[in-house]
């Protein structure tokens, strides 16, 4: 699944750090989630979407479209 996560936090100035810490996660999973090694459970991604004040699907988007 293809997401702007990486572009949404580099806007922000947050490092993955920050952005994990905000989304109680670990900062290995915000690697993961940018690199596209791993999808979020659903709650994760709506956590992620209303972080960033956006919907779900502005953030990820699936990789055959």
């Amino acid at each position: 699944m293809k997401n702007r996560l990486k572009v949404l936090r580099a806007e922000r100035d947050w490092t993955q750090a920050q952005l994990a810490a905000e989304l109680e996660v670990s900062r290995q999973t915000v690697n993961a989630l940018e690199t596209g090694k791993f999808d979020p459970s659903l709650p994760l991604a709506f956590r992620i979407a209303r972080l960033f004040q956006m919907r779900v699907e502005e953030v990820f988007q699936d990789e055959e479209l």
